[in-house]
């Protein structure tokens, strides 16, 4: 969870949060001395899941805080961009609703790839994190093969997902 404030040393708090919201699903709560009704509705546009003013009681802070990190266990752990569906717990994927039968290895490729989009993922990076899970790739090849395995399995014409960065590694975009 991130606390923010609008005003920033060098920057502001609304650009910040567009910019954090658009990199990751953490929550974002604005603390600030702005109370003015179209700082707080600019503050929630901007993907604010609470805005608090100052002066505030330290106990309903505490309490909005432990509300939006309550959410945030609950939240179901799915991918869905309307083509792909992928839930983490169950380790299924569906295409246009279709089950899409992937294996283990590939799920747990599919994983890390979405757990850091648009993310450049190097070789090294990519197979320490599948090491660490029990995936025992030998070489950059093998995870070639079974990334080419996946990509047949889930891209069409006009749903390309993972990016291949040559001599580098991998994006899932």
């Amino acid at each position: 969870m991130v606390i923010l404030d609008i005003n920033l040393p060098d920057g502001d708090g609304f650009q910040f949060c567009r910019w954090i919201k658009a990199r990751s699903n953490i929550s974002v709560l604005f603390l600030s001395a702005r109370d003015l009704e179209e700082d707080v509705l600019n503050g929630y546009e901007t993907g604010a899941d609470d805005y608090v003013t100052k002066p505030f009681s330290m106990k309903i802070l505490l309490k909005k805080i432990s509300v939006i990190l309550s959410r945030e266990i609950k939240k179901p752990n799915i991918y869905d961009d309307g083509f792909l569906k992928i839930d983490f717990e169950l380790g299924a994927a569906q295409i246009e609703g279709n089950t899409c039968s992937v294996t283990p290895t590939e799920y747990h490729i599919l994983k890390k790839l979405i757990e850091h989009k648009g993310q450049l993922l190097t070789y090294s990076v990519l197979l320490d994190s599948l090491w660490e899970e029990g995936i025992q790739f030998l070489d950059k090849h093998v995870l070639a093969v079974n990334i080419n395995r996946l990509r047949k399995k889930i891209e069409t014409e006009g749903h390309h997902y993972i990016s291949n960065v040559y001599g580098m590694g991998y994006i899932w975009k």
